[in-house]
Protein backbone atom coordinates (compact mmCIF):
# COMPACT_ATOMS: atom_id res chain seq x y z
CA UNK A 1 0.00 0.00 0.00
CA UNK A 2 1.28 3.50 -0.76
CA UNK A 3 0.75 5.56 2.02
CA UNK A 4 0.90 9.23 1.53
CA UNK A 5 2.87 11.42 3.68
CA UNK A 6 1.35 12.50 6.53
CA UNK A 7 1.39 15.54 9.39
CA UNK A 8 4.21 14.57 12.00
CA UNK A 9 5.70 12.32 9.92
CA UNK A 10 9.70 12.03 9.55
CA UNK A 11 10.82 12.42 5.69
CA UNK A 12 13.71 12.39 4.02
CA UNK A 13 14.63 15.04 0.96
CA UNK A 14 17.35 14.42 -1.58
CA UNK A 15 19.37 16.50 -3.58
CA UNK A 16 20.79 16.08 -7.13
CA UNK A 17 24.37 15.51 -5.70
CA UNK A 18 23.14 12.90 -3.11
CA UNK A 19 22.57 14.81 0.21
CA UNK A 20 19.99 13.69 2.61
CA UNK A 21 18.06 16.18 4.70
CA UNK A 22 16.03 14.41 7.21
CA UNK A 23 12.74 16.73 8.18
CA UNK A 24 9.84 16.21 9.88
CA UNK A 25 6.82 17.39 8.10
CA UNK A 26 4.50 19.93 10.20
CA UNK A 27 1.32 21.54 7.97
CA UNK A 28 2.24 25.31 7.52
CA UNK A 29 6.47 25.16 7.96
CA UNK A 30 8.85 25.11 5.74
CA UNK A 31 11.99 23.84 5.30
CA UNK A 32 15.72 25.47 4.56
CA UNK A 33 18.43 24.29 2.49
CA UNK A 34 21.12 25.75 0.24
CA UNK A 35 19.36 25.73 -3.07
CA UNK A 36 15.82 27.26 -1.03
CA UNK A 37 12.30 26.52 0.90
CA UNK A 38 10.60 23.43 0.72
CA UNK A 39 6.87 24.35 2.02
CA UNK A 40 5.42 21.43 4.14
CA UNK A 41 2.35 21.37 2.67
CA UNK A 42 3.49 20.67 -0.97
CA UNK A 43 4.61 17.37 1.04
CA UNK A 44 1.88 16.35 3.05
CA UNK A 45 -1.12 14.32 1.09
CA UNK A 46 1.38 13.12 -1.57
CA UNK A 47 3.05 9.65 -2.36
CA UNK A 48 6.13 8.54 -1.29
CA UNK A 49 9.10 9.32 -4.33
CA UNK A 50 7.31 12.60 -5.25
CA UNK A 51 9.63 15.50 -6.73
CA UNK A 52 9.41 18.71 -5.73
CA UNK A 53 11.20 22.20 -6.51
CA UNK A 54 12.46 24.82 -4.09
CA UNK A 55 11.39 28.49 -5.02
CA UNK A 56 14.79 28.79 -6.65
CA UNK A 57 13.91 25.69 -9.13
CA UNK A 58 15.57 22.96 -7.12
CA UNK A 59 14.39 19.63 -7.30
CA UNK A 60 14.55 17.35 -4.51
CA UNK A 61 13.28 13.56 -4.06
CA UNK A 62 10.60 12.99 -1.42
CA UNK A 63 11.38 9.17 0.70
CA UNK A 64 10.63 7.70 4.00
CA UNK A 65 13.92 6.95 5.43
CA UNK A 66 14.97 3.06 4.96
CA UNK A 67 15.91 1.37 8.40
CA UNK A 68 19.53 2.06 7.91
CA UNK A 69 19.22 5.78 8.03
CA UNK A 70 16.61 5.61 11.05
CA UNK A 71 19.52 3.94 13.27
CA UNK A 72 22.49 5.87 11.83
CA UNK A 73 20.97 9.41 11.08
CA UNK A 74 20.44 10.98 14.85
CA UNK A 75 22.36 11.83 17.62
CA UNK A 76 23.68 9.65 19.55
CA UNK A 77 25.59 9.08 22.96
CA UNK A 78 27.12 5.49 22.05
CA UNK A 79 28.67 4.38 18.67
CA UNK A 80 26.42 2.26 16.72
CA UNK A 81 27.18 -1.02 14.98
CA UNK A 82 26.89 0.04 11.15
CA UNK A 83 24.67 -0.70 8.92
CA UNK A 84 26.95 -2.78 6.61
CA UNK A 85 27.58 -4.91 9.37
CA UNK A 86 24.23 -5.47 11.06
CA UNK A 87 22.92 -7.25 7.66
CA UNK A 88 26.02 -9.64 7.76
CA UNK A 89 25.36 -10.13 12.11
CA UNK A 90 21.38 -11.58 11.32
CA UNK A 91 22.72 -13.79 8.68
CA UNK A 92 26.16 -14.49 10.57
CA UNK A 93 24.32 -15.46 13.52
CA UNK A 94 21.08 -17.11 11.61
CA UNK A 95 18.72 -15.20 13.83
CA UNK A 96 15.30 -16.27 12.73
CA UNK A 97 11.40 -15.55 12.66
CA UNK A 98 10.49 -17.29 16.16
CA UNK A 99 14.15 -17.20 17.65
CA UNK A 100 14.56 -16.17 21.36
CA UNK A 101 17.08 -13.60 21.56
CA UNK A 102 19.61 -12.27 24.15
CA UNK A 103 21.43 -9.26 23.94
CA UNK A 104 24.35 -6.86 25.91
CA UNK A 105 24.55 -3.89 25.04
CA UNK A 106 21.40 -2.06 23.91
CA UNK A 107 23.61 1.08 23.05
CA UNK A 108 21.78 3.04 20.26
CA UNK A 109 19.08 0.11 19.60
CA UNK A 110 20.41 -0.47 16.43
CA UNK A 111 21.28 -3.92 16.95
CA UNK A 112 18.01 -4.48 18.79
CA UNK A 113 15.62 -3.00 16.46
CA UNK A 114 17.45 -5.21 13.47
CA UNK A 115 17.19 -8.21 15.45
CA UNK A 116 13.43 -7.39 16.71
CA UNK A 117 12.98 -7.26 12.58
CA UNK A 118 14.40 -10.71 11.70
CA UNK A 119 12.55 -12.60 14.58
CA UNK A 120 9.07 -11.47 13.64
CA UNK A 121 6.13 -11.17 16.33
CA UNK A 122 6.51 -14.75 17.20
CA UNK A 123 10.29 -14.24 17.99
CA UNK A 124 11.24 -12.28 21.44
CA UNK A 125 14.44 -10.35 21.79
CA UNK A 126 15.61 -9.31 25.42
CA UNK A 127 18.16 -6.71 25.79
CA UNK A 128 20.27 -5.78 28.97
CA UNK A 129 21.94 -2.25 29.01
CA UNK A 130 24.07 -1.77 31.99
CA UNK A 131 23.59 2.57 31.89
CA UNK A 132 20.78 3.89 32.60
CA UNK A 133 21.31 6.98 30.44
CA UNK A 134 22.10 4.92 27.25
CA UNK A 135 18.78 3.09 27.95
CA UNK A 136 16.45 5.98 28.34
CA UNK A 137 18.07 6.88 24.96
CA UNK A 138 17.39 3.29 23.35
CA UNK A 139 14.07 3.60 24.58
CA UNK A 140 13.51 7.11 23.00
CA UNK A 141 15.50 5.64 19.58
CA UNK A 142 13.12 2.48 19.14
CA UNK A 143 9.74 4.42 20.02
CA UNK A 144 11.00 7.01 17.41
CA UNK A 145 12.06 4.22 14.61
CA UNK A 146 8.79 1.75 15.61
CA UNK A 147 5.90 4.03 17.30
CA UNK A 148 6.29 2.13 20.36
CA UNK A 149 8.42 -0.93 22.64
CA UNK A 150 7.14 -4.30 20.73
CA UNK A 151 5.25 -6.28 23.16
CA UNK A 152 7.92 -8.95 22.43
CA UNK A 153 10.64 -6.86 23.36
CA UNK A 154 12.23 -6.42 27.01
CA UNK A 155 14.45 -3.79 28.03
CA UNK A 156 16.19 -4.33 30.91
CA UNK A 157 18.72 -2.24 33.15
CA UNK A 158 21.64 -4.95 34.25
CA UNK A 159 25.15 -6.37 33.88
CA UNK A 160 25.52 -8.96 31.95
CA UNK A 161 28.72 -9.56 33.13
CA UNK A 162 27.18 -10.52 36.55
CA UNK A 163 24.83 -12.98 34.60
CA UNK A 164 21.16 -13.23 33.63
CA UNK A 165 18.10 -14.95 34.80
CA UNK A 166 17.47 -16.08 30.74
CA UNK A 167 18.27 -19.55 30.36
CA UNK A 168 17.76 -21.54 26.50
CA UNK A 169 17.73 -18.95 24.60
CA UNK A 170 18.75 -18.91 20.62
CA UNK A 171 21.08 -16.62 20.48
CA UNK A 172 23.24 -14.04 22.13
CA UNK A 173 24.45 -10.95 21.18
CA UNK A 174 27.42 -9.23 22.58
CA UNK A 175 28.30 -5.58 22.31
CA UNK A 176 29.86 -4.54 25.53
CA UNK A 177 33.78 -3.00 26.08
CA UNK A 178 34.62 -6.57 27.64
CA UNK A 179 32.72 -9.55 26.30
CA UNK A 180 34.94 -12.32 27.30
CA UNK A 181 33.60 -11.08 30.46
CA UNK A 182 30.24 -12.40 29.95
CA UNK A 183 31.95 -15.95 28.40
CA UNK A 184 30.27 -17.70 31.56
CA UNK A 185 27.19 -16.17 31.19
CA UNK A 186 27.20 -17.23 27.71
CA UNK A 187 27.77 -20.34 28.72
CA UNK A 188 24.60 -20.47 30.94
CA UNK A 189 22.03 -18.37 28.83
CA UNK A 190 22.46 -19.94 25.14
CA UNK A 191 20.93 -23.24 24.72
CA UNK A 192 23.44 -26.30 22.59
CA UNK A 193 23.15 -25.73 19.47
CA UNK A 194 23.01 -21.44 19.90
CA UNK A 195 24.82 -19.16 18.59
CA UNK A 196 26.81 -16.11 20.25
CA UNK A 197 28.09 -13.35 18.83
CA UNK A 198 30.13 -10.30 19.83
CA UNK A 199 31.09 -7.02 18.15
CA UNK A 200 34.90 -6.16 19.15
CA UNK A 201 36.34 -3.20 17.59
CA UNK A 202 39.87 -4.27 17.57
CA UNK A 203 41.92 -7.58 17.17
CA UNK A 204 43.29 -8.23 20.33
CA UNK A 205 39.89 -8.21 22.09
CA UNK A 206 38.82 -10.77 19.82
CA UNK A 207 41.81 -12.69 20.79
CA UNK A 208 40.92 -12.36 24.56
CA UNK A 209 37.44 -13.41 24.25
CA UNK A 210 37.97 -16.57 22.20
CA UNK A 211 40.82 -17.42 24.61
CA UNK A 212 37.79 -17.04 27.32
CA UNK A 213 35.62 -18.96 25.36
CA UNK A 214 38.43 -21.58 25.03
CA UNK A 215 39.10 -21.39 28.66
CA UNK A 216 35.27 -21.60 29.85
CA UNK A 217 34.72 -24.30 27.17
CA UNK A 218 31.05 -25.73 25.58
CA UNK A 219 31.86 -23.39 22.61
CA UNK A 220 32.97 -24.71 19.22
CA UNK A 221 33.25 -23.02 15.70
CA UNK A 222 34.71 -20.02 16.99
CA UNK A 223 34.93 -17.38 13.49
CA UNK A 224 35.86 -13.87 13.19
CA UNK A 225 36.03 -11.58 10.16
CA UNK A 226 35.51 -7.73 9.15
CA UNK A 227 33.57 -6.78 6.41
CA UNK A 228 34.89 -3.22 4.16
CA UNK A 229 31.87 -1.54 2.49
CA UNK A 230 33.00 0.74 -0.91
CA UNK A 231 30.64 2.09 -3.01
CA UNK A 232 31.20 3.29 -7.06
CA UNK A 233 29.97 6.19 -9.26
CA UNK A 234 28.39 4.72 -12.48
CA UNK A 235 26.88 7.36 -14.61
CA UNK A 236 27.04 7.23 -18.38
CA UNK A 237 30.58 5.62 -19.36
CA UNK A 238 31.85 7.22 -16.21
CA UNK A 239 32.64 3.95 -13.91
CA UNK A 240 34.73 4.50 -10.68
CA UNK A 241 35.17 3.84 -7.25
CA UNK A 242 34.34 6.21 -4.18
CA UNK A 243 36.58 8.48 -2.79
CA UNK A 244 35.49 7.09 0.30
CA UNK A 245 34.77 3.81 2.27
CA UNK A 246 33.01 2.52 5.15
CA UNK A 247 36.27 0.47 6.07
CA UNK A 248 37.28 -0.71 8.91
CA UNK A 249 34.08 -0.70 11.71
CA UNK A 250 34.94 -3.48 14.15
CA UNK A 251 35.45 -7.86 14.22
CA UNK A 252 32.49 -9.74 13.97
CA UNK A 253 32.53 -12.80 15.79
CA UNK A 254 30.75 -15.58 16.33
CA UNK A 255 30.92 -18.89 18.15
CA UNK A 256 28.59 -22.18 18.27
CA UNK A 257 27.39 -23.48 22.15
CA UNK A 258 28.21 -27.06 22.24
CA UNK A 259 26.36 -29.87 24.22
CA UNK A 260 29.06 -30.39 26.16
CA UNK A 261 31.99 -28.67 28.11
CA UNK A 262 34.21 -29.49 25.28
CA UNK A 263 35.88 -27.51 22.76
CA UNK A 264 35.58 -27.89 19.22
CA UNK A 265 37.58 -25.89 16.40
CA UNK A 266 38.15 -27.53 13.04
CA UNK A 267 41.86 -26.89 11.52
CA UNK A 268 41.51 -24.57 8.25
CA UNK A 269 41.13 -21.58 7.12
CA UNK A 270 37.98 -20.05 6.63
CA UNK A 271 35.43 -22.75 8.21
CA UNK A 272 32.50 -22.27 8.23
Amino acid sequence: MNRLFADGEVIVLVDKVGRRHRVRLRAGERHSIHSGLIQHDDLIGKPEGVVVKTQLGARLLAVRPTFAEQVTGRRRQTQPIYPKDLGAILVGADIYPGARVLEAGTGTGALTMSALRAVGPTGAVVSYEAREDFLEAATRAIVDTMGAIPPNLSLKLGDVYAGVEETEMDRLLLDVPEPWQAAGTARSAVRPGGILFAHCPNVSQVQRFFDCLREVRGFGMLEAYELLQRGWTVRGRSMRPSHRMVAHTGFLCFARRLAEDELFEPEGEGFR
